[in-house]
């Protein structure tokens, strides 16, 4: 087995990052699943990761308590800010939760107690393999139910027609906001296992790139079912590593590819029923 020891030496920290991103593209899935566009998941992440790296370090209190924290205060930050700002839709809501992130990166930029500019040092390596696979199992679990249940298939509505999903009599705007703070428990979960396996984070990994890429994995992977953000999650987090022979090519390579998908695989890669037609239709005729 000296062979799998020298492979997890290598590549666990990128196999942990493809368990972490599983996580954040999930969280945003969750949003798009209810049509809504939001880019607020990578503040969230920003606030789990912060909140739980402190009370460790700070406080000294349990890691599941840390995690649980990280999950809960992202949670209670959205609740109080979904009220208002899930009034708006498309574009609008894109900008407002855009604006969100960067007000609380700025936050966090200028706070004593987060390291400022300079970050947190010294978080305690307490993540596990096994914790991130346990957590992304129950989330799958967790939201294939959902899916089945009477509010999965409320969401469904809502992102179909908004308005047709009223005259149904369903609550759109409870619904909504179930699916905001929903995925930002799941994002601050992603960041307080990503802060106790970097042993260092800072508010520029939490910007408008890091949103734009989230938003990115979902739609990439494809939003048709939970196995499209796990995808587009994988692809996107081991494609530079994939393409590394190319060097200073690397980058162009992989923004081509992604819009070689957007262009012919609008709906992303893993659409259920466009694969079922083409397997329908390299069957043939009956």
């Amino acid at each position: 087995m000296e062979w799998f020891g020298d492979f997890w030496a290598t590549y666990s920290s990128l196999i942990f990052t493809v368990g972490v991103e599983g996580l954040l593209a999930l969280s945003i899935w969750l949003t798009l699943a209810c049509g809504l566009l939001s880019l607020a998941n990578a503040a969230f992440m920003c606030m789990g990761a912060y909140v739980a790296a402190l009370i460790t370090l700070k406080l000294g209190w349990p890691f599941p308590t840390a995690l649980a924290a990280g999950a809960l205060a992202p949670a209670a930050v959205a609740l109080a800010i979904g009220v208002p700002t899930l009034r708006l839709s498309g574009v609008y809501l894109a900008m407002a939760t855009l604006a969100f992130g960067e007000v609380t990166r700025v936050i966090v930029l200028n706070l004593d107690i987060t390291g400022g500019p300079e970050g947190l040092n010294g978080i305690p390596l307490l993540t596990e393999w096994w914790h991130i696979a346990a957590i992304l199992a129950v989330v799958i679990y967790g939201l294939a139910r959902l899916c089945d249940s009477k509010v999965g298939r409320a969401f469904e509505a809502i992102r179909e027609d908004e308005v047709a999903a009223r005259m149904m009599g369903i609550d759109v705007d409870r619904h909504k906001l179930f699916a905001f703070v929903l995925g930002a428990v799941i994002a601050g979960l992603a960041g307080g296992l990503n802060a106790h396996y970097t042993f260092f984070i800072s508010p520029r990994e939490y910007g408008f790139e890091n949103a734009v890429d989230i938003l990115t994995m979902a739609v990439f992977g494809g939003i048709s079912s939970l196995i499209g953000p796990l995808l587009g999650a994988t692809i996107l987090t081991l494609l530079p590593e994939l393409l590394r022979f190319l060097h200073d090519y690397r980058g162009i390579v992989n923004g081509a590819i992604l819009v070689l998908v957007v262009l012919f695989l609008p709906t992303g890669i893993w659409d259920p029923q466009r694969i079922r037609a083409w397997l329908d239709r390299g069957r043939g005729p009956r």
